[in-house]
């Protein structure tokens, strides 16, 4: 099958990082995906020509009305794909590039640099670097932190409090003499959300000061109940800090949002954007690793933190195994991200019809894979996630129980029986034990497979 072409003007590959583009719709019509139009009865009659619905009749009837949505996701998934494969060819990637290498890593065959090169051109950035060594989202943001904050300076999360794991990085709580940002003399302000849940735009007009010397952007919901931010919105935000104050760096936690819409954070003005490779960019196969992407002096100094100075980004060991995955899942990346998003539509509007509160609400467009389902109590939160776990493929056995995890204030439970160990671009979910008792979902390799768990779910709550 040919692979479907974007939508004219849906994306304008290669640009410079300096361009505002502005984010445009990904939704394709039927013709233009170069498939079949599935009838809507066969994913639940028995008298379909190949197989009866092996899903309940709540999801079944979830799985019908969302095919339009579906189909939209698809276009989206091709545009995407074409933005990798435009990048894949500009940095001429070869199998020689997956050779890995040892030690120092001085004798990389090219594959880090054309790594490197490729995420930047599909991010829209004047440089990146993708590393095995950054273990994590938090450690991507950590060392982009502190390439941009010097002592005296102040750093101004935009989007209310950030995600649970930075409060020690910020120096918020946690250990004393462990290099928080607050123990190296930079201060920490935030701006509460609006109450309609976004950004609090009046606010953010006069919220930059002289001594901002970087402002967060934190784009998913992470473990609060608000809006998950829009490339545009973001994009206004940068408008607005950059007018206060031009030399305030603007750093994305881009976290979950990566190949979800046509273009990235970067693509529209942001200075630093950071990310995880066992979420989205990861492919679902990337066995470890984290990604800095933005402005040349900014990438570079954040490559510094990583390693040290002097060193930066020409050095650091990768096997060839490991490098092989992380060009592979960056280009299996959007096919995931787009199973992710039918899978979040598709619990948003089973959980819906059941009665519980959802964010985002049933077929709303969406800017990240998270998906965040209201359940009231402990008793539902853990049985929701113990009912997940049994239909995993790893560690079905195993009974979720919460407990204290590094980097989290609260009891967390998770559900993550997952190949890459804490991988969230597969099937999963997990949820801090406190009011209101939120379940966050997300990855999925294919929305069928959260179709299968979420009669488990419907199952379990049953016996309550």
């Amino acid at each position: 099958m040919a692979l479907p072409m974007p939508i004219p003007g849906a994306v304008v590959l290669h640009r410079p990082w300096r361009l505002r583009t502005p984010t445009r719709p990904y939704k394709l019509s039927h013709s233009h995906l170069g498939v079949a139009t599935v009838r809507a009865s066969s994913l639940h009659s028995p008298a379909s020509n190949s197989y009866a619905s092996p899903f309940c009749p709540e999801v079944a009837e979830a799985a019908r009305v969302l095919l339009p949505e579906f189909m939209e996701i698809d276009g989206l998934v091709a545009t995407n794909i074409n933005r990798v494969l435009n990048a894949f060819s500009n940095a001429r990637v070869g199998s020689h590039h997956f050779s890995g290498t040892t030690g120092y890593g001085h004798n990389d065959a090219g594959g880090r640099e054309a790594l490197d090169l490729a995420f930047a051109d599909i991010v829209g950035s004047e440089a990146a670097i993708v590393r095995s060594q950054l273990f994590s989202g938090t450690h991507s943001i950590a060392c982009a932190l502190y390439a941009a904050l010097r002592p005296g300076g102040e750093l101004l999360a935009v989007a209310g409090a950030p995600y649970d794991t930075l409060e020690e990085v910020i120096g918020l709580r946690g250990s004393p003499r462990h290099g928080s940002l607050k123990e190296f003399g930079v201060s920490y302000r935030e701006l509460p959300l609006h109450v309609d849940g976004g950004l609090d735009w009046n606010a953010l007009e006069t919220a930059i000061k002289p001594e901002t010397q970087c402002a967060l952007i934190q784009r998913s919901c992470g473990y609060s109940w608000r809006k998950t931010l829009t490339v545009a919105e973001i994009e206004r935000a940068i408008i607005l800090i950059k007018a206060q104050n031009p030399d305030c760096v603007v750093l994305v936690d881009n976290c979950y949002g990566e190949f979800v819409e046509t273009v990235e954070p970067t693509a529209v003005g942001a200075d630093l954007m950071a990310g995880s490779l066992i979420k989205n960019p990861g492919g679902t196969i990337a066995p470890c690793g984290g990604y800095i992407a933005g402005k040349r002096e900014w990438v570079e100094a954040a490559a510094a933190r990583l390693s040290a100075p002097g060193i930066g980004m020409e050095s650091g060991s990768t096997s060839g195994d490991v490098m092989r995955l992380l060009f592979q899942g960056l280009f299996l990346a959007p096919q995931m991200v787009g199973e992710s998003i039918k899978g979040g539509l598709l619990v948003a509007e089973v959980m819906a019809a059941e009665g519980y509160q959802v964010s985002p609400p049933p077929r709303v467009r969406r800017h990240d894979i998270i998906q965040a389902v209201q359940l009231g109590s402990r008793k539902r939160l853990l049985a929701f996630c113990e009912a997940i776990q049994k239909r995993c493929p790893v560690g079905a056995y195993i009974r979720p129980v919460a407990g204290a995890t590094a980097g989290y204030g609260d009891e967390v439970v998770f559900a993550d029986g997952t190949f890459v160990d804490g991988s969230t671009s597969e099937l999963s979910c997990d949820g801090p034990l406190r009011e209101p008792f939120i379940v966050f979902c997300q990855g999925g390799t294919h929305w069928t497979h959260w179709a299968i768990a979420l009669e488990a779910v419907l199952e379990s709550f049953k016996e309550l």
